[in-house]
């Protein structure tokens, strides 16, 4: 019998060079990178870059739209033109409902018209009546290590050939521009949970609103989208800005129960070791389902790793 996980929990260590992914703001010819507070190694507050989660769940909605439309996974409406609004900009979808529709029945439309919907969540407010569904991938900030992590800025300029004719009729950066872009190199600290047991769960009625073939098809889309998003990490000024991806390590936890897939943020110098003594406690005390940890060295290892959880299925934690 094919074994259930109920959760999923990432902890690694990226590490990108020579990227400017996220920006926060432009003054004048200056661009201005992402920067956040955190505690370094001895406790001291410092301030690094960093990507932001939005940012990474944007990159793996992206990919997960791309396979459910190669694969012929359920799409609505908002989905299939990538609207940020999802379901909520399908009128089809707004109309079907009023305010006194019991919210179970709301629910069941949403996850069984799109699979985009069910993982990532959405929020619909038509009709006086607020539909939530809680995304079912979580992402935190993609930090910077304060000891490995180093940004700067660099001059640019954009010179048109003939600056020296004036043209009066022509826009005004037509001539010479100065800039400055934002240059970040370093490690980042990851963190992903996936409530895998979600995956197709009307939360009203505590019921399965799509079969087990369907579900086992989007958990698989759902796993192949999150490795997507490291292979090709996307965002801002990648036309001259490509990231080098240069490694990914860490830990993955898989649980098999209702117990919670472990994580630490690999900001903690000793993460891994943090991560490996809480799965052995936690196996002390669910023995019948130990969670299972699977570390990765590199891209390939990352890969091979999320090969591996696809031979599973999602699991339920509706009473059978």
């Amino acid at each position: 019998m094919t074994k259930e996980i109920f959760s999923i929990s990432i902890s690694g260590e990226l590490s990108l060079d020579l990227h400017a992914l996220n920006n926060e703001r432009s003054e004048g010819n200056q661009t201005f990178t992402r920067q956040v507070t955190v505690l370094d190694k001895d406790g001291e507050l410092t301030t690094v870059n960093a990507i932001s989660g939005d940012m990474f769940k944007h990159i793996q909605a992206k990919h997960l739209h791309a396979i459910s439309l190669e694969e012929g996974l359920n799409l609505c409406n908002g989905c299939l033109n990538f609207d940020s609004n999802r379901i909520a900009s399908d009128k089809e979808f707004t109309s079907s409902y009023k305010k006194d529709t019991p919210d179970e029945e709301v629910y069941q439309t949403i996850i069984q018209k799109c699979v985009m919907d069910d993982i990532e969540g959405m929020m619909a407010t038509a009709n006086n009546k607020n539909v939530a569904r809680k995304s079912i991938i979580e992402f935190g900030w993609v930090v910077g290590k304060p000891e490995k992590t180093f940004t700067e800025n660099y001059f640019h300029l954009k010179k048109a050939t003939n600056a020296s004719i004036v043209d009066k009729n022509k826009a005004e950066n037509s001539g010479q521009n100065i800039f400055y872009r934002p240059l970040n190199t370093g490690v980042y600290a990851t963190v992903i949970h996936l409530e895998t047991a979600r995956i197709g769960l009307n939360e009203a009625s505590l019921n399965y609103d799509v079969d087990a073939e369907e579900r086992k098809k989007r958990y698989d889309a759902l796993l192949k989208s999150v490795l997507y998003t490291f292979l090709k990490t996307e965002g801002a000024m990648r036309a001259s800005q490509a990231p080098h991806l240069h490694d990914f390590k860490g830990v993955i936890t898989v649980s098999f129960s209702s117990l919670p897939a472990p994580s630490v943020s690999p900001l903690n110098g000793q993460y891994e070791q943090e991560i490996a003594t809480i799965t052995a406690n936690l196996n002390e005390l669910n023995s019948e389902n130990p969670i299972e940890l699977l570390k990765f060295n590199s891209i390939s290892e990352f890969t091979k790793n999320i090969k591996y959880l696809m031979r599973y299925t999602p699991g339920s934690i509706v009473r059978k």
